[in-house]
């Protein structure tokens, strides 16, 4: 199965509001897994599933919002990060 058809039967079946939840969830869990890092208490493996759901999320929230508006606006944040670079 696709990920557009994948991220389509997500919206269908929990609707818009619980995907902005979802990436709320999986946002303050990758937080809280990066700090456990910092500190020692987990390993790498457990950041990378999280940034894992995160990636999905993003994905499906890209979906939703619209790609060519998402990637217009990363396109102006690197060329603002791209200037930032060369100061």
């Amino acid at each position: 199965m696709s990920m557009t058809k994948i991220f389509r039967e997500a919206v269908n079946k929990w609707g818009e509001e619980a995907q902005y939840d979802q990436m709320i969830e999986e946002c303050a869990e990758l937080i809280v897994a990066l700090k456990h890092l910092k500190r020692g208490k987990i390993d790498r493996q457990e950041v990378i599933n999280e940034l894992a759901d995160v990636t999905l999320m993003v994905g499906q929230l890209t979906w939703m919002l619209g790609e060519d508006e998402v990637n217009s606006a990363i396109q102006k944040k690197l060329q603002k990060l791209e200037k930032l670079l060369n100061t």
